[in-house]
């Protein structure tokens, strides 16, 4: 026992002096943002100062030395037992604890996808102020969504194996690190830091949900996910552009990668407020915490054996339509929405114009989501993912239509507002279905894989972007609806209803 006291203490003393090693790091790229902010908010062509060499030299130690001190502090769970049960009964009610934790998550979610959502915005002042073409400039998405990929990968198997909470708390460490991608005065370096953003953001999304799927009644469990889950894909896309439009035009487009440190800070703070899985405090023998849990949250062990399994096969089938839903979701996402900006800065528009043109647009899909949320918790879960797929068709559609009609702020303000609705809600409503899927034990895996592909189709698009082989915006719509309608159909005949299931009963 007092070994174990001896090494968490060892271990938050190093994740303490990592943290503050990470700050001081970050400290000293600030003369030069400074220098640069008197002259443009341009650093390209400047050379790096001894400071910031030392900076970048400091956050290289505080990034392992943090990770390492998080890591020890937890004993690492081989397999979690799937035989054993943890449920909410149904009469248990929502406490301010429930909507607290529920509000921190939501927050954490937007901070999360706010990150991949600023490529869209960033772009066209990369591309200005290094002078590239379309091609080059593909490798900062490329690099980012990398990233994210392999974060969605490692974070969900972390979560599954180290608990949900040390998840949320390195990412939030590592987007304060990665948060100097923004003072990086040459090109390369931009990639570089821009992968390492990504592979932090990239492991909120299946903790998150894995983390509301556990400790919300089987009632409120599905209207918490698409509600949470959707203030996070539309906050975070609507700060990106808010930020965009306010902070740009004085502060150029750095400006938005450092607001990983103000927003990593909050994650820090709050950090403490999330729960861990039962799952895994069982499986730890932390049977202090897991009484604590029982009355904060009602979450109780209860009596029973594993339900006998489905057809396997099916479940593979299931598997992997999610992950061409996905994969298709990130194709649009990361291909038509994160070229649209570019897009209409090569149709006139200048660079904050297009992003209050966005901004509307995500204005007016924001109310869908309270919609989605209804759907999908009173009506239908199988069927609302449906829906929402059927609507990201429709949108594409609109993308497809004659330059002459998009040309129209109102008209190009409707199509995006549709496509939005559908992208948003259909991501909203993915994730959520995914995570009431799988049983606790490979839950965090699983919707890490599924994460994952929602960035991997992504990645492939900027491939095709630098060999310079992206199609014009209609005709790469047209080609986007058929994967799209693939997924639906198979989506309605191997999908499975999980609307008022018991959510070990929903994934066995």
């Amino acid at each position: 026992m007092r070994t174990s006291l001896q090494r968490q203490q060892r271990g938050s003393l190093a994740f303490l002096i990592g943290c503050i090693v990470i700050f001081a790091g970050g400290a000293l790229h600030l003369p030069m943002l400074v220098m640069a902010h008197e002259m443009g908010n341009r650093l390209v062509g400047m050379p790096m100062d001894q400071p910031m060499y030392a900076g970048m030299v400091l956050i290289a130690l505080g990034v392992p030395l943090a990770i390492f001190g998080a890591l020890s502090t937890r004993e690492r769970v081989k397999e979690l037992d799937s035989s054993v049960r943890f449920e909410i009964s149904d009469e248990t009610p929502l406490t301010a604890r429930h909507y607290l934790v529920l509000a921190v998550l939501s927050v954490a979610l937007v901070i999360d996808l706010m990150k991949p959502a600023t490529l869209s915005f960033v772009l066209p002042g990369v591309r200005s102020e290094y002078g590239l073409d379309k091609a080059t400039t593909a490798w900062l998405p490329f690099s980012a969504l990398s990233g994210t990929t392999v974060g969605s990968f490692l974070w969900g198997w972390i979560a599954d194996r180290y608990g949900r909470r040390i998840s949320i708390l390195l990412a939030a460490v590592l987007f304060v690190a990665t948060s100097v991608c923004g003072a990086m005065p040459t090109f390369a370096w931009n990639l570089v830091m821009c992968f390492l953003m990504g592979c932090s953001a990239g492991g909120m999304l299946p903790v998150v949900y894995s983390l509301v799927a556990e400790f919300v009644p089987t009632k409120s469990r599905g209207l918490a996910l698409v509600l949470v889950g959707g203030l996070g894909a539309v906050g975070g896309y609507l700060a990106a552009s808010l930020a965009a439009q306010t902070l740009e035009p004085t502060y150029g487009w750095r400006v938005l990668w450092l607001l990983g440190v103000p927003t990593g800070l909050i994650l820090l703070i709050f950090a403490r407020i999330i729960p861990e899985s039962p799952g895994f405090l069982h499986a730890k023998g932390r049977t202090d915490e897991l009484d604590e849990m029982a009355k904060q949250y009602g979450i109780v062990q209860v009596p029973g054996h594993r339900e006998a399994g489905g057809d396997a096969s099916l479940a593979t089938w299931l598997t992997w339509t999610l992950v061409l839903t996905a994969l298709t979701w990130s194709t649009i996402n990361f291909g038509l929405l994160l070229w649209l900006p570019s897009e209409l800065a090569m149709r006139g528009y200048e660079a904050g114009t297009a992003s209050g043109l966005l901004a509307r647009s995500a204005l007016f899909a924001l109310p869908t989501i309270i919609v989605v949320s209804l759907l999908y918790s009173r009506w239908s879960s199988k069927w609302t993912l449906v829906v929402t797929m059927a609507v990201t068709v429709a949108g594409l559609v609109g993308t497809a239509l004659p330059s002459e009609i998009l040309a129209n702020r109102t008209s190009l303000i409707v199509v995006m507002a549709v496509l939005l609705v559908g992208t948003n809600g259909m991501m909203v409503v993915l994730m959520p279905y995914v995570a009431e899927s799988y049983a606790t034990a490979v839950r965090g895996r699983a919707t890490g894989l599924v994460a994952g592909s929602s960035k991997l189709g992504g990645v492939a698009i900027q491939v095709f972007a630098m060999g310079g082989l992206v199609p014009g915006l209609a005709i790469a719509s047209w080609i986007l609806i058929v994967p799209m309608l693939l997924a639906i159909i198979l989506v309605g005949l191997l999908g499975h209803e999980t609307r008022g299931v018991a959510l070990e009963q929903s994934s066995a």
